[in-house]
């Protein structure tokens, strides 16, 4: 249902700062938290002795404190002590690669072999002092595919979200889609329009009149597993549209990284750098309030159609000029799931596995591990 040799957003840091956290990612129970000196880890939500989650307890000098008996763990999964016993044969958890990076905590879910932080998406506008960036991160119940569908179709933006971004112009309008590798990209530009509510809002916060015609741009970038990222804007009419001079436009990214949950639920974490005024903490509020509202409204409509679609699993469903984005991202998937399928069913070379003795209370013979 989706790849697991790939990077996810799981969190941002500040999630664990003052304690760790449980999250599902693409079906894993993982805890994150921070280990010894101030590294960022992963490991499985599952305490070795009595199958407690782990993200339940708490960090003491970077290891991660059962909150049931007291059982410590290192970053990498093995268990380091417990009180009053000995737990060198606890067997060791599954620990997984994360890694913190442009304000956000990445977690590869899949074979650890395969981890590559390299792969993960660059945000050229992490750090960059000309940009500024506010955002969030909503729990969604549908498949992450049909917020990738959603995002790479933007016609929808004239019903659902009449009152803030959307106008007749968008259906008037078409798109243009074109695959790159692994990358679709689709593309609509208009021109000489008037400019919806949330770009009045952003012309203002650009010092520029925002009651005249604009050109206004929409360049939505799909890559693997689930990322997209959209370059919108306005300039002002007969200025250059998307070349025009930064005096003369509000430009942004919409940045939506789409974490699967189950087959059926998300997180979403969604926001908007900009580049225009980026000192001004005032705007990036409005802004990022202002995106809330509109992700909202999507919220919403995406859960009553995960209702639907689940209701009438056998009903096909149309696919039209404007799905050509979803579509063409969905086609990479399914072959990305496919290498990995063909991946995983490739026999291994046989090795033998080597483990300590149980673990038994200090002070008392050897027995077999109680299971219950």
């Amino acid at each position: 249902m989706f790849p697991k040799n790939t990077w996810y957003v799981a969190c941002t840091p500040q999630d664990i700062d003052d304690k760790p956290l449980g999250r599902m990612i693409c079906g894993e129970r993982i805890v994150f938290y921070r280990g010894e000196e101030n590294r960022v880890a992963a490991l499985e939500d599952f305490c070795p002795h009595r199958g407690a989650p782990l993200s339940l307890g708490f960090v003491r000098e970077g290891r991660l404190v059962c909150g049931y008996h007291g059982l410590e763990m290192g970053c990498e999964g093995k268990t380091i002590s417990m009180p009053g016993q000995r737990v060198r044969g606890f067997p060791q958890i599954r620990s997984y690669p994360v890694e913190e990076r442009y304000g956000f905590i990445w977690v590869w879910p899949g074979d650890a072999a395969l981890a590559d932080p390299a792969k993960i998406l660059v945000q050229a506008w992490h750090d960059d002092p000309e940009w500024a960036y506010g955002g969030g991160m909503f729990h969604i119940h549908c498949d992450y595919r049909l917020m990738i569908d959603n995002l790479m179709d933007l016609t929808h933006e004239t019903y659902v979200h009449s009152a803030s971004i959307g106008q007749k112009e968008i259906d008037e309008v078409p798109c243009k889609t074109a695959v790159n590798g692994d990358q679709v990209v689709t593309s609509r530009f208009m021109g000489n329009i008037m400019p919806p509510p949330f770009w009045q809002l952003a012309l203002r916060g650009n010092n520029l009149a925002d009651d005249v015609p604009v050109d206004r741009w929409q360049i939505c970038r799909f890559t693997p597993p689930s990322h997209v990222m959209i370059e919108v804007g306005v300039a002002h009419a007969g200025m250059g549209g998307y070349d025009a001079p930064a005096e003369h436009k509000a430009y942004s990214i919409v940045v939506d990284f789409i974490t699967p949950e189950t087959e059926t639920s998300i997180w979403y974490f969604w926001g908007m750098a900009r580049k225009f005024n980026p000192r001004d903490k005032a705007l990036t509020a409005s802004i990022r309030e202002g995106q809330a509202k509109i992700f909202s409204e999507d919220l919403e409509m995406l859960q009553l159609q995960q209702r639907n679609l689940l209701d009438h699993p056998n009903r096909a469903l149309l696919k039209l000029n404007i799905d050509a984005g979803g579509v063409q991202s969905r086609k990479i998937l399914d072959r990305i799931m496919a290498e990995e399928q063909a991946l995983r069913a490739t026999p291994a070379s046989a090795s033998p596995v080597l483990q300590d003795s149980p673990a038994v209370p200090a002070g008392t013979a050897s027995n077999a591990p109680v299971r219950a």
